[in-house]
Order: C-alpha cells, then sequence, then structure tokens
C-alpha cells in the first residue's frame, strides 16, 4: 500500500471523499469509515492520532454541510447588534422597499410600523422585502412577520414547538410583497421566505436559498465548544419540510456574486462593462452610436432662410423649417440598475395596474 506522507493528504482525502456521494455508485459500496479511518492511522506516515482526528472531523462536517456544524462563538441566545431592519425607502412613491437584516424578536412590530408610516403619506401599491444577505435563528418572529400578510386564520410554521397559525383579521397588509432573496439568505429568513409564498402575500426573485432552516440542538464537547447538530427539519403549514438544498425563487434573477454585493450596497450604481476582447477592432464614432447615415447639415435660421430665398439662391433645396429652441431638459431620475430589485418593481408595477383596471 502506498504509503501517505503528510497530513494535508490525508485531510484532502477525508474531505474529498466525504464530499463525493457519486463514489459509493462508482464502487456499489461505500467503505466502512472506522475501516478507512483504522488503515490510514496503521499505514500513514508522519501523521498523529491528533492530526487525522482532526482531519477526520473537517471531512464530516463538510460533507454534511448544515446538518452538523462546530459552535465556538457567543451563545445562540446572546444578543444580536445587526438592525432588524437595515433600509426603507419610496420608489415611484407608493412601492415601498423594506430591508430586513435579521430575522429576531420584534421584526413583525418593526416592519408593521414601517409599512404604516410610509402609507400614511403614500397609498401603498406594493411591498418589496429585501432578504438577500439575512440570517436569524427566530423561527417565531419568521411566523408573526408573515401573519402581517395573512387576513385570515391558516397554519403558518412548525419549528419544533407545535404548528403555529396566523390570525384573522381586518387590518393586514393587502399590498402584494416581492421578495429578494440569494445564496447568503438562510434560516428564519428562508422560513420567512416561504412562508409569504405559502400564504400567497408574495412571489419570489432572485437565487436560490442557503438551505440552513432547520431545528437544530447543540450538545457541549469535552474539549470545549458545542456540535450543532440539526435533529429535525422545519416544516410549513402544508405539511411540507423547507428543503436543505434551498428554496427555488419563483422568478431566477441570475447576478454574479460581485455584481450583486455592489448593487445590495447601490441600486443606482453603474457598474464597469466588461473590457472588448484583446485584438477587437475598435468601433468608429458612427457604429458606436448605431448609425450608419451620412451626417446632417445643421438647419439654417428662419433669418437665414428669408436672406436666401430673397436673393435667389438655391431656390430647388428642400425647404427647411425651422425647429424652436429646445425646452429646457428636466433632470433625469436615477435609475434602478440592481436586476433583481429592478424586476421586483416593474412586477409591483404591473401588478398594480392589473388591480386598478380590475377594481
Amino acid at each position: 500500500m502506498t504509503r501517505l506522507g503528510t497530513h494535508s493528504f490525508v485531510a484532502a482525502f477525508l474531505v474529498f471523499f466525504a464530499s463525493r456521494p457519486d463514489l459509493s455508485a462508482a464502487t456499489n459500496e461505500t467503505p466502512d469509515f472506522r475501516e478507512v479511518y483504522d488503515l490510514i492511522r496503521a499505514h500513514a506516515a508522519g501523521v498523529s492520532d491528533a492530526e487525522l482526528n482532526r482531519a477526520a472531523v473537517q471531512g464530516l462536517l463538510a460533507a454534511l454541510g448544515p446538518k452538523a456544524s462546530l459552535v465556538n462563538g457567543a451563545p445562540t441566545n446572546a444578543p444580536a447588534e445587526t438592525p432588524l431592519v437595515s433600509q426603507t425607502r419610496l420608489f415611484d412613491g407608493n412601492l415601498a422597499y423594506l430591508r430586513v437584516a435579521r430575522v429576531g424578536d420584534g421584526l413583525a412590530k418593526e416592519v408593521n410600523g414601517k409599512c404604516q408610516q410610509l402609507n400614511s403619506t403614500n397609498k401603498l401599491k406594493g411591498v418589496v422585502l429585501d432578504l438577500r444577505y439575512a440570517d436569524g435563528t427566530d423561527y417565531a418572529a419568521a411566523a408573526a412577520t408573515a401573519d402581517l400578510f395573512s387576513a385570515k386564520s391558516e397554519p403558518l410554521l412548525n419549528w419544533g414547538s407545535g404548528m403555529v397559525s396566523s390570525h384573522e383579521k381586518t387590518n393586514s397588509i393587502r399590498a402584494p410583497v416581492a421578495v429578494l432573496v440569494n445564496r447568503e439568505t438562510a434560516r428564519a429568513a428562508e422560513a420567512l421566505t416561504a412562508l409569504l409564498r405559502q400564504t400567497g402575500a408574495g412571489l419570489i426573485l432572485g437565487g436560490r436559498t442557503a438551505g440552513q432552516a432547520l431545528i437544530t440542538q447543540d450538545f457541549p464537547l469535552k474539549e470545549g465548544g458545542q456540535l450543532r447538530i440539526a435533529t429535525a427539519p422545519v416544516t410549513l403549514g402544508d405539511g411540507a419540510t423547507l428543503p436543505v438544498q434551498g428554496i427555488k425563487p419563483d422568478i431566477d434573477v441570475a447576478v454574479g456574486p460581485e455584481d450583486e454585493l455592489a448593487y445590495y450596497a447601490d441600486a443606482f450604481a453603474v457598474l464597469p462593462r466588461a473590457k472588448p476582447p484583446a485584438g477587437a477592432t475598435p468601433l468608429s464614432a458612427d457604429q458606436a452610436g448605431g448609425t450608419n447615415l451620412a451626417a446632417r447639415r445643421d438647419r439654417m435660421s428662419e433669418a437665414e432662410l428669408v436672406r436666401e430665398h430673397k436673393q435667389g439662391n438655391d431656390f430647388d433645396r428642400p425647404m427647411i423649417v425651422p425647429v424652436p429652441p429646445p425646452r429646457p431638459a428636466e433632470p433625469e431620475k436615477p435609475v434602478v440598475n440592481d436586476p433583481v430589485l429592478a424586476r421586483a418593481l416593474d412586477l409591483l408595477k404591473g401588478l398594480a395596474v392589473v388591480r386598478q383596471d380590475r377594481f
């Protein structure tokens, strides 16, 4: 048997093997972990028991992903400093935008207050709930926030404490909702996303979520820290469980990670375009402007036209109607260049038109 010379190779082997379920199909059966561990321990050169143990743990955690993880930081009940709603604004006068940074206790009260405040001056026609990069472990807060947008009583969510339902009410937020998500939308934020779709309150736009909405329990380790293990899935009111593959959006809007971060920081940002490939021929001014017409002659003023006509010059030239001076240009409105947000705003504006025509 070939002898393994370094700890790094052993760790890489274990992580690679544990994260490749397709290997079992190639060999018909996955080798027994203890057998592999003992063979490496007996024959790998220069690998201590501590190193091998560390590599085995890293491999297991890498393969299991959100189902098991080490917790070495502050306890999960420590107060969080990040805000619940980090940004609010109005688009087009009647579309509310709320950016949720964290799903935690008090989120429902804050979202409701922001919507009521914006609705007091402008009748809201839609709400954008931006859950990109949002996290949190408070599933009760996710259910309470979803309840704001439901007028009837219906089962919502079970995260291990029994099924929680919405409450029948006459003051629910009736405006349609566009929910923005991406691969960093995690845990309780994923539950809120799924609830808004389940209740029919909104559509989901963006990319697939993280797939970390799980019921977890922390177990203390002898050497310090804790091992967090997912003991059960989070269940929606219709009986479906939140998938570990993440929630697939209703409208997929593909954006590169770096561009998405730039647009998240500034929705109006104009990002530099990709450089032309090496050796490409630069476009001429006419080509760049999208036209191949010859340059037009400048228009003549009314005084020049009368003078030319009296002098008998160029009588056969077509009459050129003088053009009045242009009006002062109105200041241009900033353009939303964030592809996900722009798509959401277009969707809500379209729904507002349909609703107006229908009612």
